[in-house]
C-alpha cells in the first residue's frame, strides 16, 4: 500500500514538473504576444481636435514609422516626443494629445514597429531603434535636444527612460512607470523565474539615475497593472530637479483631467 502510495506520489510529482516546465517553455516563445498588444484598442470614438501631420520616420533597419507631426512654432516652444504603451493604436492616445492643443508646445507621437500597421516586430532593442529615430527626426528638423520633451507612457516610459540617459534634454515626463520589466512581470507570474526567462528587460531603475534633465513622474494608486509603488520608487531615486503628480484614484490610464493638465502646464512652463 505504501508503495503505491509512493509510486502514485512520484508520478503526480513528474507531471507536475512536465507541466511546469512545458508553461516555461510556452511563456520563453510566446512571452513577446503576452508583452505587446498592437491591436487592443481601448478608446473608440475619440475625434482629433488638434492638427496633426502624418509623417514617416525612417530607422535604420528599414522601417518606416508612422507619426503624427504639430507643429506651432519650433523656436518658441518646447516639442513633446511621445513613446506610447504596449497597446493600441495611435488613435488610442487622441484624448491626451487633443489636450497639447491648448498648451504651447509642439509634439510628435511614434507608432512602434509592428503597431499602427507599421511592419516588424517589437522587441526592446527595436524600440530603442524607434525612439531614437524619432529624435533624429526632429532634430533633422531643426529642433535642438534641449528643446526636445521626452514623455513616456506606460510601457515607453523603458524607452524614453534609456534613450534620456546622459543626455541633455529639456524635460523627461514618465507616466505610470515601473521600476524594472522583470519587477512588472513578477507582479503577474510570482512563481515563474521571470528573470531568467525575459528577453526584454526595460531595467529603468538603473537608467534613470544616469538622467540629468528634469524629469516630472505620473502616477495613480490605483494601478492595478504597473503598481503604484515602482512610481513612488523612480520618483525617490530620480535626480534633481524632480517634480510628482500621484493619485488616489487614478488606475493605470491615468484621468487627462484638469489637475493632470495643471501638473503638465506646470511642469512645462518650469522648463523656460
Amino acid at each position: 500500500m505504501l508503495k503505491k502510495f509512493r509510486a502514485g506520489l512520484f508520478l503526480l510529482i513528474q507531471i507536475f514538473v512536465l507541466v511546469y516546465f512545458l508553461i516555461l517553455v510556452f511563456l520563453y516563445f510566446y512571452q513577446r504576444n503576452l508583452m505587446y498588444h498592437p491591436d487592443e484598442n481601448n478608446y473608440f470614438g475619440d475625434q482629433l481636435s488638434v492638427d496633426i501631420k502624418k509623417v514617416k520616420v525612417n530607422t535604420d533597419d528599414n522601417i518606416d514609422l508612422l507619426g503624427w507631426y504639430h507643429e506651432k512654432d519650433i523656436k518658441k516652444n518646447k516639442t513633446i516626443l511621445f513613446f506610447h504603451g504596449n497597446a493600441g493604436s495611435l488613435e488610442n492616445r487622441i484624448h491626451k494629445l487633443n489636450h497639447f492643443r491648448d498648451m504651447n508646445v509642439n509634439f510628435l507621437i511614434i507608432a512602434w514597429r509592428g503597431f499602427s500597421g507599421n511592419k516588424g516586430k517589437p522587441s526592446e532593442e527595436g524600440l530603442y531603434e524607434d525612439g531614437k529615430s524619432a529624435i533624429n527626426w526632429l532634430i533633422n528638423r531643426g529642433i535642438k535636444k534641449n528643446n526636445i520633451v521626452i514623455y513616456g507612457e506606460s510601457l515607453g516610459t523603458g524607452v524614453a527612460t534609456h534613450l534620456a540617459q546622459n543626455k541633455n534634454f529639456a524635460g523627461i515626463i514618465l507616466e505610470t512607470p515601473f521600476t524594472s520589466m522583470i519587477d512588472a512581470a513578477k507582479n503577474f507570474y510570482p512563481y515563474i523565474p521571470v528573470g531568467l526567462l525575459l528577453k526584454d528587460k526595460f531595467d529603468n531603475r538603473s537608467k534613470i539615475i544616469n538622467i540629468n534633465s528634469p524629469i516630472l513622474i505620473m502616477h495613480g494608486e490605483a494601478d492595478q497593472i504597473v503598481p503604484f509603488f515602482m512610481g513612488k520608487k523612480m520618483y525617490e531615486i530620480a535626480n534633481e530637479p524632480k517634480y510628482s503628480y500621484f493619485t488616489k484614484h487614478d488606475n493605470h490610464m491615468m484621468e487627462y483631467d484638469e489637475n493632470l493638465i495643471k501638473a503638465l502646464n506646470s511642469f512645462l512652463k518650469s522648463l523656460n
